[in-house]
């Protein structure tokens, strides 16, 4: 089976809350993400999704530092390879904050709708699937260790 390489971004704001996304061909709550383009460091491709479906700008939070490379990359805080139907994605969890959330803004081309939850709300709102929700407790945990 085809496996694609993606990203997703949970992406937390300074009173710690998290954006989510009602993906419009979906009808589920995820967090931002999508593929990879050719030529694209993962960073990359979270900063551009980041912006094309909610409009924020957005920083990686979690990073190495060794320098020893032409560029550190980000850590992802989770990885996993799951089914999206007729082929799987090798996705990558990145750590983000944004740096405009008043601006959050949902492209309707491909979200019908996007909300910032607290911890609680992630936890009791039963439109969120458990996946995301366990990813989305995973991310406060590491958030909370780390937030700028």
């Amino acid at each position: 089976m085809k496996i694609d390489l993606v990203v997703a971004a949970y992406i937390f704001r300074e009173d710690d809350k998290l954006l989510l996304i009602k993906h419009k061909k979906l009808d589920k709550w995820l967090p931002v993400g999508g593929h990879i383009e050719s030529n694209e460091t993962p960073d990359q491709a979270v900063i551009r999704e980041s912006s094309e479906e909610v409009g924020l700008d957005v920083i990686l939070l979690q990073y190495s530092k060794l320098e020893v490379a032409l560029k550190d990359l980000a850590l992802p805080f989770y990885a996993n390879v799951h089914s999206v139907g007729d082929h799987n994605h090798a996705c990558l969890f990145y750590l983000c904050q944004a740096w405009n959330p008043e601006f959050m803004k949902p492209n309707l081309n491909e979200v019908s709708d996007a909300r910032w939850f607290s911890k609680l709300e992630l936890i009791s709102n039963q439109e969120i699937g458990d996946d995301v929700r366990k990813i989305g407790l995973l991310a406060f945990e590491n958030y909370e260790k780390i937030k700028v």
